[in-house]
Formats: C-alpha cells, structure tokens, sequence
C-alpha cells in the first residue's frame, strides 16, 4: 500500500505540477493572444479611420467640384432667362411703340 500511496502521490504532484506549469503558460499565452487581438483592433481600427478620414475628403471635394459646377450651370441658365425676357420686353415695347403710332 506504501508503493500504491507513494505513486498515487507522486502522480497528484506530477498533476500538480505540470497542471500549475500549464495553467500559466495557458495565461500568459492567454494574455498574450488578448493584447494581441487589443493591438491588432486598435490598429485596425485606427487604419479604418484614417480610410474613412480619406474618403470623407475626397467625398467633400467631389461635392464641392459638383456645386461649383452646378451654381456655373445654373447662372448660364439664369443669364440665358434674363435675356430672353429682355428680348421679349424688347419685342412687347417695339410692339407697343408700333401701335401707339399707327
């Protein structure tokens, strides 16, 4: 019984120990997975803002190209109403001098 004690001790140490040895390396593997996946977050987050940065510049430009263009079109469009409207107050009062005469 001393020989089954003394295995039965030796295997409960040997437990023991690897168990300890392997509960510590499983936190500092554990440790270092998590500030690995932290970091690789953190930097994949911080590369998706500066992305986004990017992209809501060059968003501002094209919408700042597209409204120059814009007001352009619409004062050639403005110019264009103001002179057919002087032409047809030109034609109405050439008209009326016409009448008033006759």
């Amino acid at each position: 019984m001393d020989d089954q004690t003394t295995l039965t001790g030796e295997v409960a140490q040997a437990f023991r120990d690897h168990g300890i040895t392997a509960a510590l390396t499983a936190l500092i593997g554990g440790a270092i997975t998590l500030f690995a996946a932290i970091s690789r977050k953190a930097f994949t987050n911080e590369a998706m803002l500066d992305r986004l940065d990017r992209e809501l510049v060059a968003q501002r430009d094209r919408a700042d190209r597209q409204r120059s263009e814009d007001r352009k079109t619409d004062g050639n469009r403005l110019d264009r109403i103001e002179a057919d409207i002087r032409a047809v107050r030109d034609m109405l009062f050439d008209a009326f001098q016409r009448g008033r005469i006759d």
